[in-house]
């Protein structure tokens, strides 16, 4: 559970909102708490992951700093979610990874390219690096077909169980049931926020984000890292069903699905976490939390990675650097998914958890 201090502190902070109510329009966050008189731990937890971290009420309230009250709702929801997403780590011994996310990440994505470029050159010879490799199958000749596919299964099933792990917990302490899973309507309309990015909009105008001005940049940012996400995913869905069922061996002609689907969301996630890193480089930290600072850097920094290296693979995969960079990519991607459940990753899941909860409530009352 968070430190009984925060948890006192969210708690005070959210007695004062829920009696003064101005921001009752900008996010879910406020109607959900104005259904309760009182914060329980597992209140908190669950209003500070249904938090976008738009901003909007940190530069609206007038009991925010320098008042006396100190009122920073971000800030906080942001350390509880630091806190959190520790807590329901698995398994607990790298909930340590959550207190040093930049320095996790570094030594991951170092360290799976090492391995990657040590293997090929120990298994496969200086020629898989250094030389060109054309045709179908040529990606192959660098690194093996079993070996490029067997860790990436066993490390994104592993990712998986880990982070639903994670949300079955958050499920239950935020006292929420097996029962409420199964409510469509309440699964269709989080659906729709979440995808929409609803409550990144704040009252309409958008974030205070970098600063205390309305922009609608953040949100369209975050659009173009979780599409550009998407698409790379069925990018390689597509490429799985050319080679396994149209026997059609990688690399893809320009004009292919596959091919199509990578380089739009490539260049949609390198645009995207590079906006992002922009403006979190030129936001206010006054409502900002370290830790929680720290993963978002990180893993924006991740992804910035994987889409350059995929996007240059995929322009030089004709000349003899295609081999080095095929093994640095394959080393990100795999920092990428080896760290997605001890880093920013797992807010996906929890606040589209939070999310159905708000629907449920929302609907009943």
């Amino acid at each position: 559970m968070p430190r009984a201090d925060l948890i006192r502190e969210a708690e005070r902070q959210m007695v004062i909102c829920n009696s003064c109510r101005y921001c009752e329009g900008y996010c879910a966050v406020f109607p959900a708490m104005e259904l309760r008189r009182t914060f329980a731990s597992s209140d908190l937890v669950y209003l500070a992951n249904l938090c976008f971290d738009c901003r909007d009420c940190y530069y609206a309230c007038q009991y925010a700093p320098p008042h006396e009250f100190a009122v920073n709702v971000p800030k906080v929801f942001a350390e509880l979610r630091a806190e959190t997403y520790g807590d329901y780590a698995w398994p607990r011994i790298l909930a340590g990874l959550f207190k040093r996310p930049g320095l996790a990440v570094g030594l991951v994505v170092g360290a799976c390219i090492a391995v990657v470029l040590f293997l090929v050159l120990t298994l496969r010879g200086q020629s898989a690096l250094f030389s060109t490799h054309i045709g179908d199958g040529s990606f192959y000749q660098v690194v093996p077909y079993a070996a490029m596919v067997l860790p990436a299964l066993a490390v994104t099933l592993y990712g998986l169980v880990v982070l639903m792990s994670g949300t079955v917990r958050f499920w239950r302490n935020t006292n929420s049931g097996l029962a409420d899973v199964i409510d469509l309507r309440a699964l269709v309309r989080a659906t729709q926020d979440a995808f929409g990015l609803r409550y990144m909009t704040g009252g309409g105008a958008g974030c205070n984000y970098p600063g205390a001005g309305f922009s609608q940049v953040r949100r369209w940012l975050h659009h173009l890292v979780f599409y550009g996400f998407l698409l790379d995913l069925a990018s390689t869905t597509a490429a799985a069903v050319y080679d396994h069922l149209l026997g059609r061996a990688a690399p893809y002609p320009l004009l292919s699905l596959p091919v199509l689907l990578g380089t739009v969301g490539g260049i949609a996630l390198l645009l995207g976490s590079g906006g992002l890193f922009y403006l979190k480089y030129r936001s206010d930290k006054d409502p900002a939390e370290q830790r929680m600072l720290g993963m978002d850097v990180a893993f924006l920094a991740v992804l910035f990675l994987t889409a350059l290296t995929g996007l240059l693979l995929l322009g030089l995969r004709d000349t003899p650097a295609m081999g080095t960079l095929l093994a640095v990519h394959l080393g990100v991607v795999a920092a990428l998914f080896i760290t997605a459940p001890y880093g920013k990753f797992v807010h996906l899941f929890y606040r589209y958890a939070a999310l159905v909860r708000n629907s449920i409530e929302q609907a009943r009352n």
